[in-house]
């Protein structure tokens, strides 16, 4: 909003040709979805404990110290999440720019879907909200619309390819299976993520990091020089989404101030769905959907330890892990709860510079 009403003053006031720069619009939007955070947590915080005098269900056969601890707490947090980061990207980003509309499209739609979803669970007071198969159908409707617009907005030579780290101008023509295999993406990494959000700090944190290594990713690979220069893919347009990334970067740093332990509030369904879709979809606005596995490796091992503990149960009636997903596990064999945030926490970091690392190496 900002960017299309001042620059046509520019002649007039030379300082507004700052907000011609992408770092600079992006510094604002994160400073801005922070105190946006500061200032309406607390009144969102109460109103939520207003409306949830129990707090989020709890599940019975989860960690014992659960039932205790975290008893009481609000879930939906997340809204501020979402609050913060629409209207920071509003207010900072180009909003002539398609890739950003496509991305809140899916960081929203997910988002709401979360919210219905914490709704039903506060309303029947258990942990069965949204069905599993309804929840999947809206989701991949969500991801396949957005993953069309994305791919009509790129370039021709490159829209419908699969770009593969390292390799230097490696492309896998996927055609029309495009859109579906760039669904799948955004539909995994909103699940994985909502299944990492089982401890104070453990999802949110994760996230800002992706979405800085995203940040810098989606700047890159919007500008000529440095995608001839790194040899990636240019994709033209997607550098606008280091606005988006930063405004997620400062909302998510706003909700880790009340969600450190001991949390005042669970971002729930609302939150997870939602940050997890916002990366999926900004991996494949950048073209950089295997990079974001890379990233977020611990969104992805998080997700496999479920995976792998059904499968191995249904086969054998036995568990792989003494509960899933994984950071449950650690909880079940003694850890403390900070201890395992912290430990994800410093894989997260590893994990995104080896990612990062993939846009030099080639």
């Amino acid at each position: 909003m900002l960017y299309s009403l001042l620059l046509p003053h520019v002649a007039a006031f030379h300082v507004l040709n700052l907000f011609r720069y992408i770092t600079f619009r992006a510094g604002g939007a994160g400073l801005t979805s922070l105190i946006v955070s500061f200032i309406s947590g607390p009144k969102l915080i109460a109103w939520l404990k207003s409306l949830q005098r129990n707090g989020q269900p709890i599940r019975s056969d989860g960690p014992e110290r659960h039932l205790i601890e975290k008893k009481g707490t609000p879930t939906m947090g997340g809204v501020l999440i979402l609050i913060a980061l629409t209207v920071s990207t509003l207010l900072w980003a180009d909003l002539e720019n398609g890739y950003v509309w496509a991305v809140l499209f899916v960081t929203l739609g997910y988002g709401t879907l979360g919210f219905v979803d914490d709704f039903l669970k506060l309303t029947r007071r258990n942990t069965k909200g949204v069905a599993g198969r309804v929840k999947l159908v809206v989701q991949a409707a969500i991801g396949l619309g957005a993953a069309i617009w994305i791919t009509r907005l790129m370039p021709f030579g490159i829209a419908n390819d699969l770009a593969v780290p390292v390799f230097k101008h490696l492309l896998i023509g996927l055609g029309i299976a495009f859109p579906i295999f760039a669904m799948f993406v955004m539909v995994g990494a909103s699940n994985a993520v909502n299944l990492t959000d089982g401890l104070d700090g453990l999802a949110i944190v994760p996230t800002i990091i992706a979405a800085g290594a995203f940040a810098l990713i989606a700047y890159l690979v919007g500008n000529r020089i440095f995608a001839h220069y790194l040899q990636i893919n240019f994709v033209p347009g997607a550098g606008e989404l280091a606005v988006f990334c930063a405004a997620l970067i400062g909302s998510g740093l706003g909700f880790l101030w009340f969600n450190a332990p001991p949390a005042a509030v669970f971002m729930g369904d609302t939150g997870s769905l939602a940050l997890g879709g916002a990366l999926g979809s900004v991996a494949v606005a950048t073209k950089n959907e295997i990079v974001l596995g890379i990233v977020g490796g611990l969104f992805v091992v998080e997700t496999v330890s479920v995976i792998v503990q059904v499968f191995w149960y249904k086969r054998t009636g036995k568990r792989v892990f003494l509960m899933a997903p994984l950071h449950h596990h650690f909880e079940k064999k003694g850890w403390a709860e900070p201890t395992i945030v912290i430990r994800f926490w410093i894989i997260a970091m590893i994990l995104a510079l080896v990612g990062l690392s993939t846009l030099k190496i080639r």
